[in-house]
């Protein structure tokens, strides 16, 4: 039954691939049906564009948006590297928002942070405009998407929007002598922080890293790393771990077979999609409980 799932799934999305992309509605099967808008502008910087998917269901009750951030070392990638995987979680939640973002990307010449931070507060203020209200938010990232949706979330998110955090294969510390291994840690010292941003107390690479800012009041945060990964090590999640052991943070913990970019390959993938799905509908039960 998995498998004939499977087929089904690829057949559509690849049909969407194919022939949707002109469409302004995509229809996944399950009445999982959404509107579409490509590449809106949500500032003034070419990078700052967004796909915008809207489920076309009718809904009397505010419905929560899942932001999809892609990776590529801060300073490469686009949303294009997720749009695949998107449209697999659209069929998964089909009474959500979702949307693929671009950010502005680092450079010799422009830091990523706090930049790109704030691209993701500028769509998440774009999102109450367009819907009059402010959507609950799930923040899904992986690799620098992963470091920033948890940036955003413990750091950033002073009003507390963020449900939850989905990190794939994000740094979580980067102080790690493993993370130290990764050929770019140099581009990390050197371009990741404004070195005009930071306390005098803390350092760039203490204010760049999620783990440092983990309180008692982080959102949940569903965690997704590989046990051959050699760009991200599993010392990560292990470091994740702790600390929201230590805060007593809602969170999951899982392991995958292969390297940085087997996450999204099957049966990882699917794997992935339905740990989501349960943990969101605990992070609901939760919220139930009186």
């Amino acid at each position: 039954m998995k498998k004939k799932f499977k087929v089904i799934l690829i057949s559509l999305l690849t049909f969407f691939l194919w022939t949707g992309c002109k469409e302004k509605k995509i229809s996944l099967g399950h009445n999982a049906s959404f509107s579409k808008e490509e590449n809106i502008h949500y500032g003034n910087d070419p990078d700052q564009i967004m796909d915008l998917y809207i489920p076309e269901k009718k809904s009397i009750k505010k419905r929560e948006a899942f932001i999809i951030i892609h990776g590529g070392g801060w300073r490469a990638g686009d949303k294009s590297q997720l749009t695949f995987f998107t449209l697999s979680l659209m069929q998964k939640f089909p009474d959500h928002i979702f949307v693929n973002m671009n950010y502005r990307l680092a450079s010799e010449k422009r830091y990523a942070l706090p930049g790109q931070i704030s691209d993701i507060r500028d769509v998440a203020e774009f999102l109450e405009k367009k819907f009059k209200y402010s959507p609950k938010l799930i923040l899904l990232g992986n690799s620098a998407g992963g470091h920033l949706s948890m940036m955003y979330a413990y750091q950033a998110d002073t009003q507390k929007k963020v449900k939850a955090v989905i990190n794939i294969v994000g740094p979580a510390d980067l102080s790690d002598p493993g993370f130290k291994k990764y050929q770019d840690y140099s581009f990390v010292e050197r371009r990741l922080v404004d070195p005009r941003v930071p306390k005098l107390e803390i350092s760039r690479i203490d204010y760049a890293s999620p783990a440092h800012w983990i309180d008692s009041a982080s959102a949940p945060t569903l965690s997704y790393y590989g046990n051959a990964d050699l760009v991200v090590p599993l010392s990560q999640k292990n470091i994740l771990d702790s600390v929201f052991h230590k805060h007593h943070v809602r969170h999951s913990s899982y392991e995958f077979n292969g390297g940085h970019l087997d996450w999204d390959k099957a049966p990882n993938n699917m794997f992935l999609i339905n740990a989501i799905d349960q943990f969101l509908k605990q992070s609901d039960k939760k919220k139930q409980t009186p």
